[in-house]
């Protein structure tokens, strides 16, 4: 918390325009908002893993697994673990022969979809502007 309080201190010392941050913040708070979301989607996959979720509104499991290149059964299946308990993805068991589980955003998931919108659209722009310049 010190890091994020010194640094939206100093955002209010040197700029009126950035101000709204400090009026977000709530003394209470044990942690940076910043740094709350990034425990939340940070890593190699997660990210990756919620832009393949949202595209396909309900996933299997094995059409995740085919999707997410390069990522273990273990990482899938530890990332998956982490974005339920964090009540970002829902996971629905279908109890019957062979079973099935889909996969899905839950309403506080779906809150993310601008940012990885954002992120997909930034790629585009970026790609292309990079092969224009080959």
């Amino acid at each position: 918390m010190q890091v994020c309080t010194y640094w939206l201190d100093t955002i209010k010392k040197e700029s009126m325009v950035k101000s709204k941050y400090e009026e977000l913040r709530d003394p209470s708070w044990t942690t940076c908002p910043v740094d709350y979301t990034k425990t939340r989607i940070a890593g190699k996959w997660k990210i990756l893993i919620l832009w393949h979720i949202h595209n396909s509104e309900v996933i299997r499991y094995g059409e995740l697994k085919k999707m997410v290149t390069g990522i273990t059964h273990k990482m899938l299946s530890n990332q998956l673990k982490e974005l339920i308990e964090f009540d970002l993805v829902h996971k629905e068991l279908y109890h019957q022969v062979p079973p099935k589980t889909e996969y899905s955003l839950t309403e506080k998931g779906k809150t993310l979809v601008p940012i990885l919108d954002l992120m997909f659209e930034w790629g585009v722009n970026n790609m292309r502007q990079e092969e224009a310049a080959q």
